[in-house]
């Protein structure tokens, strides 16, 4: 269930509001899409384009958007969240194979030496803000728990974060084991919502409003198989932002300098101080039967995707990637042999091309999705101009509608 506080309300509306919590369940994406302004990406889409189109997985957020003004911690503003991801809907006590991979290292995600050493991971993903993991983490335990989901008596559950500090109270500490435990209650299957929902509400990218976003490919030629993404992106500075191999960035960073010094105020506001900080987590699924060590190898190839949005992964980018199969169910069961499926390492590489692809598309859905948000201070972050953004790719010739 999402809390939600619109930034629409005026201020004495917010301030009476404040008193309360406003909940509505959002299951599917409202916003518009890449694909839907015409920008072209090679590969063809599941159903929904989402990592809900891997069968049995479904993703749940809880957002939180309150408050408006000066900073004052603990009270707000509050933009904030925290996103879910179910492996196994219908039976989230069997774990699936996993791998992890860090491009950088300036992040945190929690389990990954059990995921490293045992090549399973067990229950859902959680993906919240950097100072939020560890109630997050705990809620994921409650959780289990409370209703038989834990495979061992113990848990290590997988929780991953980036920085929303710039426009959140982070240290007001707004997550709370409730918002981990609606967003895995209302999780469901199909359309995804992306932008400012959920752990990316408070995230920017590439000099723009950011957030989450997902993608996905099929019809990959080997086998009847899926992969999907979906990424937390919070990374980079605007120069370098990429989209359908057109430098989108050096654009508006080329307008911004043409600018008359009466037209200072006017314009596109294009963030240029994020180049090596941020961070991006990017989860990778896929029904194909992988082994830990082949999920590991398509975990990195989301690196590539990554840097075809313009991405350099730099010092201070906590850039984390962790990828699952949902083949091979009842492999972790604690019986002396286990039969499994797996497939042949000839027939890979179409799985790292929809990796590659399908985390491009989620990086630039992330973006087209959100909506500018006024946070903290009073500072600004602009969405994206959709039709500034058409008329960039149509003089490259980049446009398909």
């Amino acid at each position: 269930m999402v809390q939600f506080i619109s930034l629409a309300l005026s201020r004495a509306a917010l301030i009476l509001l404040a008193l309360f919590t406003i909940s509505s369940t959002t299951y599917a994406q409202s916003e518009p899409r890449a694909r839907d302004l015409g920008v072209p990406f090679v590969g063809t889409t599941g159903p929904d384009n989402a990592i809900t189109d891997v069968a049995g997985i479904s993703v749940g957020h809880t957002t939180l958007i309150r408050g408006e003004g000066k900073l004052r911690v603990g009270e707000g503003p509050v933009r904030t969240g925290v996103t879910v991801i179910i492996p196994r809907s219908d039976d989230p006590a069997d774990p699936v194979f996993g791998g992890w991979f860090a491009l950088n290292g300036n992040g945190e995600m929690t389990g990954t030496t059990w995921v490293e050493e045992s090549g399973f991971l067990e229950g859902p993903i959680a993906i919240t803000n950097t100072h939020s993991v560890g109630v997050v983490r705990d809620a994921i335990i409650a959780w289990q728990r409370k209703n038989g989901t834990g495979f061992q008596p113990w848990s290590l559950p997988v929780v991953a974060e980036t920085y929303d500090g710039s426009l959140n109270d982070i240290n007001g500490f707004h997550v709370k084991a409730e918002h981990l435990t609606s967003a895995i209650e209302n999780a469901s299957s199909g359309p995804v919502a992306e932008g400012n929902v959920g752990g990316g509400t408070g995230m920017r990218c590439l000099g723009f409003k950011c957030g989450i976003g997902t993608s996905s490919r099929a019809g990959l030629g080997v086998g009847d198989y899926t992969v999907g993404v979906l990424v937390q992106a919070n990374f980079g500075g605007g120069s370098g932002l990429t989209i359908a191999g057109v430098p989108v960035g050096m654009e508006f960073v080329r307008e911004r300098e043409n600018r008359n010094d009466d037209e200072s105020g006017s314009g596109i506001e294009i963030d240029l101080e994020r180049e090596g900080r941020g961070s991006i987590i990017i989860v990778v699924a896929t029904d194909a039967p992988l082994l830990p060590h082949q999920l590991k190898r398509i975990a990195r190839r989301a690196s590539l995707g990554m840097a075809r949005t313009g991405g350099i992964s730099g010092n201070g980018s906590g850039d984390i990637f962790i990828a699952f199969s949902t083949a091979n169910a009842g492999a972790a069961a604690t019986r002396p042999t286990t039969e499994i499926t797996i497939l042949s390492n000839s027939q890979i590489s179409g799985l790292f091309r929809a990796t590659v692809e399908a985390t491009e598309e989620a990086i630039i859905n992330a973006m087209i999705a959100a909506e500018t948000m006024v946070g903290r201070d009073g500072r600004r972050s602009e969405a994206i101009p959709h039709g500034r953004l058409r008329e960039i790719l149509r003089a490259y010739n980049r446009l398909n509608n």
